[in-house]
């Protein structure tokens, strides 16, 4: 058996479930599976779902977050997605810097806020960066990023001084044909997007979130957007599947409304 801790939401109380382990390997080996296949131990975490967890607690300490105390939070409390390792938050991390949609599925990148100026130095957005559980820096809030750029960037107005009308060297010019203007280049931008994937059975749960942040979660929030999932399974086992778990299969698949489902002999 496998006793898990729980706690949905800070002011929640710690439960404990009992997860009962099957199969022939080691014990820690079914343990580690185990907890890998329902994602009670994490070893890849999607940027946009970091953010996500950063927005609901909130992680955010103001304006921004230390790296250090972003990795001291996953490591203490039972209300965070358990990380296999630092690794895996700062590997969310470098990957969210990354994002060309860091201000609406990540954050920004600074080296320390400056009290004396009221900004950030060494901002950064949207740039591949090598992030460690020791790093100094501070994760910003997107809005409060943006504001800075904008405020950086802001160029002065240029006076603007109609040129000189050459001289015509025909004084009799006759009317003449004036060219239409060309017609504007519209890009036409695509409507539809199909994919399919192979996932790993062992990583199912850890690959099937990875899909969701990266691909699925920009597909459903654009506007008008009709997004549809469908999971295939296909198993085949040659000594036979025993009838329990053909019975616990069929009634679990009933239960979750499989479309279609069964077993069948060659």
């Amino acid at each position: 058996w496998l006793l898990v801790p729980a706690q949905p939401t800070p002011q929640s109380t710690v439960e404990w479930s009992a997860v009962r382990l099957s199969g022939q390997d080691a014990l820690a080996v079914r343990a580690g599976k185990k907890l890998v296949n329902d994602e009670l131990l994490v070893t890849q975490l999607g940027p946009t779902t970091l953010r996500l967890e950063m927005d609901r607690i909130p992680l955010w300490r103001g304006d921004d977050v230390p790296i250090r105390q972003l990795v001291e939070d996953f490591a203490r409390y039972l209300y965070l997605p358990r990380l296999s390792d630092a690794g895996v938050l700062t590997d969310a991390i470098q990957r969210g810097l990354a994002l060309l949609t860091w201000a609406q599925d990540a954050f920004a990148y600074a080296e320390r806020y400056d009290k004396d100026t009221t900004r950030y130095q060494g901002l950064v957005v949207s740039e591949r960066m090598h992030i460690t559980a020791s790093d100094g820096g501070v994760l910003v809030r997107p809005d409060v990023a943006q504001r800075q750029i904008q405020a950086e960037n802001v160029v002065p107005p240029v006076a603007v001084v109609d040129p000189p009308v050459p001289p015509n060297p025909n004084p009799n010019p006759g009317p003449g044909p004036v060219p239409p203007p060309p017609p504007p280049v519209v890009k036409k931008q695509p409507t539809r997007f199909y994919g399919s994937v192979t996932l790993d059975p062992q990583r199912a749960g850890r690959d099937a979130s990875r899909i969701a942040d990266e691909v699925i979660t920009h597909l459903v929030g654009l506007i008008g957007a009709n997004v549809k999932i469908t999971l295939e399974i296909e198993a085949s086992v040659p000594a036979g599947v025993p009838d329990n778990v053909v019975s616990i299969v069929t009634e679990n698949s009933r239960t979750l409304k499989f479309e279609s489902h069964g077993f069948e002999e060659e």
